[in-house]
């Protein structure tokens, strides 16, 4: 499962909802523009969960039931989902969802959209219930799953990105060819710009510097900041920047915290710089993210 979920709203659930402009980059670089991400979540016992979008969504919308009951409306047709059934709602059909009252659905769900989305045609508008077996790999697919969204948490760099696809195709491709699937190969990468990113990570909600991250990883100032823009095509301040954002979205969309609170606890200076950051990451404001995200 995710962990480290914060403690409102379904207890345990996370989501990350990318920039805009990372979605323009993504339907521009050779490699994301065949199949990428927009949004990405689990939500466990979600109860009261409803969704209703009469004009649809300008992306696929796929969920996964992990366990528990849930339905969907679309395009006139009731679908049941249960353990172990998936449905992907096609872009652009209106469609409603929900948890069942009594045993509501935990569930796995992503936006993707992309030029090669009709390679998974077949199993697009059409419920699909997984068997259940020694040779299932079910676990195996929850791992890919979070593969996809630990990698997506660390951050926009192109190589983050691109991976994802390559991912997000094998996903899909598991579910398409159930009989083909095979094990997933795991990469775990141990190099320095790993080993700052996670440094990134541990210190959100401090306050450090540039001189502070190339300390922790052994590296000059100098190197570590040509090495990093060379990697991820960003400086590694920069790249912390868009960390503590993507943290901050955790907050504004989970969690009771006030703007002013969630700005505080990210050691910004005041309300309006964070907002400044904030509007430069997402191309919206702190209240209008939490406006437009709150309840989905």
């Amino acid at each position: 499962m995710i962990a480290n979920a914060l403690a409102e709203g379904f207890k345990g659930e996370r989501a990350i909802i990318t920039p805009y402009n990372i979605r323009t980059y993504q339907a521009k670089n050779e490699i994301t523009k065949q199949l990428y991400i927009t949004h990405i979540g689990y939500y466990p016992d979600a109860k009261y969960h409803y969704r209703e979008r009469n004009e649809g969504c300008d992306e696929n919308i796929f969920i996964y039931c992990e366990k528990g009951k849930g339905w969907i409306d679309c395009e006139g047709d009731r679908h049941i989902l249960k353990e172990n059934s998936f449905f992907i709602i096609p872009e652009k059909k209106g469609h409603v969802y929900g948890a069942d009252g009594k045993n509501p659905w935990s569930i796995y769900w992503f936006h993707f959209k992309g030029d090669n989305v009709g390679m998974f045609e077949p199993v697009i508008g059409e419920l699909i219930n997984l068997d259940v077996s020694d040779t299932s790999r079910q676990q195996d697919r929850f791992q890919l799953f979070n593969e996809i969204y630990q990698n997506l948490e660390m951050g926009y760099r192109p190589e983050n990105l691109e991976y994802i696809s390559f991912c997000l195709m094998y996903f899909l491709a598991s579910l398409k060819y159930v009989a083909q699937y095979r094990e997933v190969r795991k990469v775990k990468e141990n190099d320095i710009i790993q080993k700052a990113i996670l440094y990134m990570k541990e210190n959100l909600e401090d306050k450090i510097c540039l001189s502070d991250i190339s300390k922790a990883v052994g590296y000059s100032v100098s190197h570590l900041n040509a090495l990093f823009i060379q990697r991820t095509s960003f400086s590694p301040v920069e790249y912390y920047n868009q960390l503590k954002i993507q943290r901050a979205c955790n907050y504004l969309q989970f969690s009771d915290l006030k703007i002013k609170e969630v700005a505080f606890r990210l050691k910004y200076y005041d309300p309006f710089h964070f907002s400044k950051s904030f509007r430069k990451e997402m191309g919206i404001t702190p209240k209008e993210y939490k406006i437009r995200y709150r309840d989905k």
